[in-house]
């Protein structure tokens, strides 16, 4: 199947191997050694490699070394565990020879390989050694692995192996499109339902929910039900679609509640009617305002980062963060650092978000963003708009359903962009990675504005390299249903009344962790809007927090002079929606305060509050690298008992507490309660918020011995490169900052 290619026979997945519905081994090797450290072998592990066609999995043959530190456990991936998807590239060494060669599917491999190294997508490296083992099955072993991790054809993809025996047999009653509906609460806009419900939610009265595109006979990219204007008619969309790249009519994102919109737009290619359309468009987004106010179009591919720079800026990033530049200078490394350009992509997509916040909720006019396929950077753009000014976004259904709305469903590429064919690194960018980033720099600045932790964010990124879910696997819907005809087709499967395989969406969190593993997700810093109860004369009252009830030091800002930002608060784009003074000259000190200056500055005039408006700082020092995603494997970064989560165990041990208390309250004041007795309250895994329990006797509960900085992740065994002890890497993990370009680098000892 996989192009012809002779591999090791197929064989049922061992016992020893952690295996799912549709998962083979193709073949494996005994007497391997896991290189665990960088310098001694004293922790090295001896076992199995296994290459099915899901992973590449380790299995220990020391009972003693299996036993977990900890619970947290993904229920498709055990410890030493790389899905075949994760992998970037593959490296064999013989020692003797000298030889090293780079692994790609279908090649040959002449020497019998002493070590096998695996650079991994989510910035891993693996080391093997078969010095005790076969040279012949560690070279099958090699070759599955490098045949396996680069599939010639979609259909191939191991997630239509996991669905499609879901749906073996006569009836394919086996998997429920009911039953899934009903476990998940996220909005998966697949219905028109789904954006009836978002309609209402905004009160975008003028806008309608349009079925056009069914059985995809407008637009092969767009989803099936998709909302536009109310004065315009099918027929007229149906009738312009086609000057439209990719044939993709402008599509609502949201609303704002003084009435503006926020809408995507690809560019239109018909050059003769190209004003006249765009005034069409504008003319409709206008009478959709109910003040008839002015439509901004905002032209994303003159304005922001081409995706082949945000593709080189992460391949920079993690070529400084995998290997370090050990021999480098202080100065030198720093500067590999800021010439990366990943935070200047960071700060990019923030600074054009705030200007389309600015029009959206300071001046009240809709927003078109503009680009070529609307297909990449206004995925990442809308995102952003949209969590900043509506907190509904900020909890974890609603973050879920915006992904789901404007990647998912928009058609952003996964395929492509993942490279999950490992077709052509031109079509490869990690905008969904950058996305995420810029909203971890926002719930850093604000942890009380946000319901969801960095652990979340990072499962949530990892996940795209877990090729069973929908969310990440395909460019568009119709891709998922063209494919999925085809799979079934093939293998004869009865798909009964549903159209197309139903792969689970990553939303379905039970899939990879159990109720007790997803309360990480939680966090203990968010403020939620439900009402505080207290107890006065002995009875339960609530009460509500006000905007003055929040300090201004939740938004994380740094000191302002005469409540200006400083002169490194924005640098000036190209084609910027506003331009910004710096305050370098007396003419530009004089110039008039523009209006973005003045509505920032507004802004940071008033009572933070977690539930309105965020506008991040983009200054150097606010916009840092996120350590807990792209540093995680490397051991030395790791701080025992130390780094965030310290906080998140403090802050969950008392959100904990408080949890019972409330329970308490309630059964005292409204008699029993489920779970509860007269004198103890106990609360079932699925009812606890917090992954961190407190105990209910009254004694200090012990802090867990397992804590580190990487904390649920363990750098041990997934990182091997040199010493960074005395490095440019040791003392930027220290404390030594970094500034972003044009600025001058700090150094900073705790």
């Amino acid at each position: 199947r996989h192009n012809g290619s002779q591999t090791a026979p197929l064989v049922p997945v061992s016992s020893v191997c952690v295996s799912f519905a549709g998962e083979i081994v193709v073949s494996e090797v005994n007497f391997v050694r896991k290189c665990m450290g960088t310098v001694t072998t004293r922790d090295d592990l001896w076992g199995k490699l296994i290459c099915t066609n899901f992973k590449v999995s380790f299995v220990t043959h020391d009972p003693s070394r299996q036993v977990r530190k900890f619970q947290y456990c993904n229920r498709l991936l055990g410890d030493h565990d790389v899905p075949l998807a994760c992998v970037e590239q593959l490296v064999t060494v013989n020692d003797t020879t000298g030889k090293q060669k780079v692994l790609l599917s279908n090649r040959k491999l002449k020497f019998s390989p002493t070590e096998l190294i695996i650079y991994c997508k989510d910035f891993r490296i693996l080391r093997f050694r078969f010095d005790e083992s076969g040279p012949e099955s560690a070279k099958k072993v090699c070759l599955a692995i490098a045949h396996y991790c680069q599939p010639a054809d979609p259909l191939l993809l191991f997630g239509f192996e996991y669905v499609g025996k879901r749906y073996d047999g006569s009836s394919g009653d086996q998997i429920s499109t009911a039953d899934l509906s009903a476990r998940l609460r996220t909005p998966l806009f697949d219905c028109s339902s789904d954006w009836d419900r978002e309609i209402k939610r905004t009160g975008a009265s003028e806008w309608r929910v349009c079925s056009l595109n069914e059985g995809y006979a407008v637009s092969p990219s767009l989803p099936e039900h998709f909302v536009v204007p109310v004065s315009l008619a099918d027929q007229d969309l149906r009738q312009f679609s086609c000057s439209f790249a990719g044939q993709r009519i402008p599509l609502w994102c949201w609303n704002h509640p003084n009435g503006s919109a926020l809408v995507r737009m690809a560019s239109i290619r018909d050059v003769a009617h190209q004003r006249k359309l765009e005034q069409r468009v504008c003319s409709a987004v206008t009478r959709s305002h109910p003040k008839r106010s002015d439509v901004l179009q905002s032209n994303l591919d003159r304005s922001l980062p081409r995706i082949q720079d945000v593709q080189t800026s992460l391949v920079k990033l993690r070529q400084i963060c995998v290997f370090g530049g050990s021999e480098e200078s202080e100065d030198k490394w720093f500067s590999s650092m800021e010439s990366s350009g990943w935070l200047e992509n960071v700060r990019a997509f923030l600074q054009h978000s705030i200007e389309v916040v600015h029009m959206l909720e300071g001046r009240g006019m809709s927003v078109i963003l503009q680009e070529e396929e609307d297909r990449d950077l206004s995925c990442v753009v809308s995102s952003l708009v949209q969590l900043m000014l509506d907190p509904h976004f900020r909890s974890i259904e609603g973050f879920q359903s915006l992904v789901q709305k404007e990647w998912v469903m928009a058609g952003h590429r996964f395929l492509d962009r993942c490279n999950h064919l490992k077709k052509s690194s031109k079509e490869e960018s990690p905008l969904f990675l950058l996305f995420v980033d810029c909203v971890w720099q926002l719930m850093n600045q604000f942890p009380s504005a946000f319901e969801f932790t960095e652990i979340y964010l990072a499962v949530l990124c990892d996940s795209m390299w877990i090729p069973v879910f929908s969310t990440f696997l395909f460019n568009c819907p119709r891709q998922r249903a063209e494919h999925s005809r085809d799979f079934a087709q093939s293998r004869y499967l009865f798909l009964g009344e549903e159209k197309t395989l139903r792969f689970p969406p990553v939303w379905d969190w039970s899939q990879q962790f159990s109720h007790r593993d997803q309360a990480l997700f939680n966090s203990p810093f968010y403020v939620g809007k439900r009402a505080a109860p207290c107890v006065q004369n002995g009875a339960v009252k609530t009460f509500k927090r006000t905007k003055k009830s929040y300090s201004s030091t939740l938004r994380g800002m740094p000191s302002m002079q005469n409540g200006m930002l400083g002169r490194h608060g924005s640098l000036p784009r190209r084609n910027s929606l506003i331009l910004r003074f710096r305050p370098e000259s007396p003419a530009r000190r004089e110039a008039p305060e523009s209006t973005l200056d003045h509505f920032t500055r507004d802004w940071l005039s008033r009572p933070a509050d977690p539930h309105g408006l965020l506008l991040p700082q983009l200054l150097p020092s606010h916009l840092k690298l996120w350590r807990l995603y792209f540093l995680r494997w490397v051991p030395e970064a790791r701080i025992p008992h130390g780094g965030m989560v310290m906080a998140l165990h403090k802050l969950s041990l008392l959100a904990d507490e408080i949890e019972t208390l409330q329970m308490k309250l309630r059964q005292y004041s409204g008699g029993p309660t489920p779970g509860c007795s007269s004198d103890r309250v106990t609360l079932s895994p699925e009812q606890r918020r917090m992954y961190f329990r407190g105990s209910p006797l009254p004694i200090t509960p012990q802090q867990p011995e397992y804590l580190s900085s990487a904390f649920p992740f363990s750098p041990v065994g997934n990182l091997s490169r040199p010493e960074v002890l005395g490095t440019p890497l040791r003392k930027f993990l220290s404390g030594a900052r970094l500034w972003l370009s044009s600025e001058t680098l700090v150094n900073q000892t705790p």
